[in-house]
């Protein structure tokens, strides 16, 4: 018997990191998983290292004709949503000072209403009794230079669960929060410029973990798993730290 058996779960942002490795544990759990990536070529190259039980529907979360298309998809293949981890996100540095109008934008885009929408788009699908988890970060609880929006975009994430919570109540659909600390994904790549720079960058958060590693993709899955799962009926609302001790001490 396995924790999510004839359930129906998206995953946006599913084609690397996080969202990989949980549609990875979401179908080892039995689940037939459906997942969104901007890029096809990452998409295609999910899919076929998941293997079964998957299909990629290439998609921006920020963008909602997108998000009509991928539930349009998942309506006709399955009818329903048991459960929605709603993890695409965007990571990017601005100090105070040298905040543009441009990465504002971007950050909240999709952190924030390409989240909300990624969730309000599909209720009508949603079976009561579901779950939602929604992806946030460390940085709801602790001060980063030049993170400030980001940081703030994330904090919104974890308020909508504590409204949402309410919001759902009467259907039963718990929502919760993952919050992961500095996890070894391909997204800090896309910060250093060089080898080196990425070296020095996973080094200075490493630097902040009491734990003295970053973590791995796996790990942030299955405390997703555990949220999704029927393991926490008893539980909603709340956020769940997977940071190596970063936001607790």
């Amino acid at each position: 018997m396995h924790k999510l058996d004839g359930k129906v779960a998206v995953v946006t942002g599913g084609s690397t990191g996080i969202g990989l490795a949980t549609a990875h544990r979401f179908v080892c759990e039995g689940a037939c998983v459906f997942i969104t990536g901007r890029r096809q070529s990452e998409l295609d190259a999910a899919v076929k290292q998941i293997g079964k039980n998957v299909t990629g529907v290439q998609g921006d979360a920020s963008n909602l004709a997108d998000l009509d298309r991928l539930y349009s998809v998942v309506k006709e293949q399955k009818g329903r949503i048991d459960v929605l981890f709603a993890n695409a996100g965007v990571a990017e540095y601005a100090p105070l000072g040298a905040i543009s109008e441009q990465h504002f934008d971007k950050i909240f885009d999709i952190n924030v209403r390409g989240l909300l929408f990624s969730v309000q788009k599909a209720l009508p699908l949603f079976q009561d009794g579901g779950s939602i988890v929604l992806n946030a970060s460390v940085v709801t609880q602790k001060g980063v230079p030049a993170f400030s929006v980001y940081s703030a975009a994330k904090a919104a994430v974890r308020s909508f669960a504590r409204s949402w919570t309410m919001d759902l109540k009467d259907r039963k659909i718990r929502v919760n929060v993952v919050s992961p600390g500095p996890i070894d994904t391909p997204i800090y790549e896309t910060h250093g410029q060089t080898k080196e720079e990425t070296a020095q960058l996973k080094a200075r958060f490493t630097s902040l973990v009491p734990m003295g590693r970053m973590g791995e993709a796996d790990e942030i899955a299955k405390a997703v798993l555990f949220l999704g799962s029927d393991d926490s009926s008893f539980v909603t609302g709340v956020e769940l730290f997977v940071d190596g001790g970063m936001g607790q001490v």
